[in-house]
């Protein structure tokens, strides 16, 4: 592991979040979609369960992904986290629940807006991401035809193709096609 758990559990959740709407069209569309990927990553606290959060954490997504387009940028990037630790007020303190009995970070209180909460604990898990020197795992996938982006956790940091589309695959068959019929 590269990154504690919980860094690394929010890093997979910012890309997920980033590339729902980057993929197959709008994927949180609904309360109901909203929800399945919210528990589906454990984010815990408040939910109002209305229109407004639900604009709240597409604005909070378009502001992630911003992130992610600029990476390659450091300083820009550390202006962008910077600014969402500010804005969402992140205040840090260790918590456990039942089903994760590992000490973890809440940088907001579990009563603050979901979209608050979102945004600190991904600005914090990019944070950590750049003081480790390692904001080069921000990437956008490889394949000509996506735009999704991925978090490589790789060891050796040599992902290049996201998980949304099975781009790999289908560039890995494209130039086994080409080979063979340069071989022809």
């Amino acid at each position: 592991m590269l990154f504690t758990y919980d860094t690394e559990l929010t890093l997979r959740a910012a890309a997920v979040l980033v590339n729902s709407d980057r993929v197959d069209g709008e994927q949180l569309g609904d309360l109901a979609a909203l929800d399945q990927y919210l528990n589906e990553f454990g984010w815990t606290g408040r939910r109002d369960r209305n229109d407004a959060e639900l604009d709240a954490v597409h604005q909070l997504r378009t502001r992630i992904g911003d992130i992610w387009d600029v990476a390659d940028d450091e300083e820009a990037t550390v202006q962008r986290v910077n600014a969402l630790l500010g804005e969402t007020k992140a205040s840090p303190w260790l918590t456990r629940h039942v089903e994760n009995p590992d000490w973890h970070l809440h940088l907001g209180a579990a009563d603050d807006p979901l979209w608050q909460r979102m945004g600190a604990e991904i600005a914090m898990a990019l944070a950590d991401l750049i003081r480790g020197g390692e904001l080069r795992r921000l990437k956008i996938c490889a394949a000509p035809d996506c735009t999704a982006v991925l978090t490589d956790l790789s060891r050796n940091r040599s992902r290049i193709f996201c998980d949304t589309g099975n781009c790999g695959n289908r560039q890995h068959v494209a130039a086994y096609r080409q080979r063979q019929r340069e071989e022809e």
